[in-house]
């Protein structure tokens, strides 16, 4: 919470935080064209922002995408204003819709757990449920083997485990199952990457291969999903801020 606090104290990197509300997956160039500094400059500030998780990159071929992480702001509203606002206040939900616009999102969050036991939290029925909005994944985790979402008849979601390393990476195509007009959007896919850090891990979701435009109800979710995880493995009990439990 430090680094966060510390990250947004500065206007320069609230600035550069804006122009990926704006236009997320942005090369450095394209940043240094919108600030009135040095590359170097540029480049000061938004290591600042990737060390407080604020922002995450990408290697594109040669280029370096920088990525707005909605999760940091997510945990801050978790710990000071979700006991005190109910729904969600304004101001993150216009942070959402500001966030949503492009084809792929990167979200990254980290937990003081193993990899072993952070794999079982994302592959385990059980404990899915108490953080995937009680939504739980059903699948013999193989590669090519189907898996499915739901929370009780009700199905959710489904798709197709293309990737399996555990406890390392998880690949997974997806189509939304809960409405028609999630329905509409088709198959997407989300990317699960897991790296252990000291005694802790980060944990990586991409979320790719999205209609431009799309239903911000696929995506959208993920902030509140990924601070449930954390919230479960560190303290082990469920995250109820309001909707995180929505179909238990």
């Amino acid at each position: 919470m430090d680094d966060v606090f510390r990250a947004l104290a500065d206007p320069t990197r609230r600035s550069l935080l804006d122009a990926l509300f704006e236009a997320d997956g942005q090369t450095l160039t394209g940043l240094v064209e919108r600030c009135d500094m040095t590359r170097f400059g540029v480049m000061k500030h938004l290591r600042i922002l990737e060390e407080a998780g604020l922002v995450v990159t990408r290697r594109r071929g040669r280029e370096k995408l920088h990525f707005l992480n909605p999760v940091p702001i997510r945990l801050v509203h978790d710990r000071w204003v979700s006991k005190y606002a109910e729904p969600w206040t304004a101001g993150l939900s216009d942070l959402k819709t500001r966030l949503e616009k492009t084809m792929e999102k990167v979200f990254e969050i980290y937990i003081r757990t193993t990899p072993e036991r952070l794999w079982e939290a994302i592959t385990d029925p059980e404990i899915r449920g108490k953080y995937n909005f009680g939504a739980a994944v059903s699948s013999d985790w193989t590669p090519g083997s189907h898996y499915e979402m739901a929370a009780g008849d009700f199905r959710l979601g489904e798709g197709t485990n293309v990737e399996i390393d555990p406890p390392r990476r998880l690949v997974q195509t997806m189509t939304a199952l809960w409405s028609d007009e999630v329905r509409q959007e088709g198959e997407t896919r989300i990317t699960w990457e897991i790296e252990q850090v000291a005694d802790s891990c980060r944990l990586t979701v991409t979320h790719d291969q999205l209609r431009e435009g799309a239903h911000d109800e696929i995506y959208g979710g993920w902030p509140m999903i990924l601070s449930g995880l954390k919230t479960w493995l560190e303290t082990g009990e469920p995250l109820t801020t309001p909707g995180s439990l929505m179909y238990s």
